[in-house]
């Protein structure tokens, strides 16, 4: 699958204010909502894109994430916070329903929008994740005052400031084993031009660890709950928090699911979009 458009900007108006997205592809086309992972970016679709045919390809920067607005202070990036901001732009996109695209978190929250709305939800492909991360509840005291004192601790960082790029693109390629080319994609849709160089746009709360995770139990009830047509895509090896089999265990609670596993690190949309392109472009012919 080849030959997509060029994306472009586009931006809507949320109830916690402007959301901006990457779009293109074909405008009659199937219509698909890319929700990007943790501290990335819609960028993180660019690749992929040029690989799909068929699709009208919208990639949310989430709230908070690459040129979308921050929360107000004093708010909290929650899960229903990001439910609903994700809602806002289809809603203003008009899409009555549509298919999800999700990579690590994104896939984290399409699996709830995929559960709790399946008269919108047309399809589901998750890429890299499943459900979301979840821990035994016995944690809970712990977490909660490693979020408080993170919180509390905000106020007095200081955003560090790069005198170029070249820096924060380092910073990626050694954080997540991205190539050159996919890093600096992500990095020049994840700052913002200040004085004296550049500075993550990334809210910065959105690196202080999670006031509650769910436990495995309710994960494990938000995938069986998932009745579309759902495409798991893993790489191999997994990463150490979504280990197996924990990884497969959750793609045997869906319904109507499919998994594929290909050679490649976290980011394998990016680095290797062909491959993956193939699968979702199968599946998307079977399902919609």
């Amino acid at each position: 699958m080849n030959g997509a458009a060029a994306l472009s900007e586009t931006a809507f108006d949320a109830q916690l204010g402007r959301l901006t997205a990457l779009q293109g592809g074909d405008p009659q086309g199937r219509r698909v909502l890319a929700l990007h992972g943790w501290l990335d970016n819609a960028a993180s679709f660019v690749p992929l894109a040029s690989h799909l045919s068929g699709c009208r390809l919208v990639a949310l920067d989430l709230p908070g994430h690459g040129r979308s607005a921050h929360l107000p202070a004093g708010a909290e990036y929650t899960r229903n916070v990001k439910l609903n901001a994700v809602l806002d732009a289809v809603d203003a996109l008009g899409w009555d329903d549509f298919v999800v695209l999700g990579h690590s978190m994104g896939a984290g929250i399409g699996s709830l929008l995929a559960a709790a709305l399946p008269e919108r939800v047309q399809a589901f492909i998750a890429i890299e994740a499943l459900g979301g991360l979840s821990e035994d509840g016995g944690n809970a005291a712990r977490r909660m005052r490693d979020s408080l004192l993170a919180t509390r601790a905000l106020p007095d960082k200081a955003l560090r400031v790069f005198p170029d790029l070249a820096a924060p693109v380092r910073a990626r390629m050694l954080a997540n084993q991205l190539s050159e080319p996919v890093a600096r994609l992500l990095v020049e849709r994840g700052v913002i031009k200040v004085e004296g160089g550049y500075q993550w746009s990334s809210d910065p709360r959105l690196t202080v660890p999670g006031f509650v995770y769910p436990t495995d139990a309710q994960v494990e009830s938000v995938i069986a709950a998932i009745a579309c047509p759902t495409q798991v895509i893993y790489a191999d090896p997994p990463q150490p928090y979504f280990p197996e089999p924990l990884r497969s265990a959750r793609a045997a609670l869906l319904r109507d699911g499919r998994l594929a596993v290909l050679p490649g690190n976290h980011h394998l949309h990016m680095e290797q979009p062909a491959d993956v392109a193939t699968i979702v472009g199968k599946f998307l012919m079977g399902v919609v």
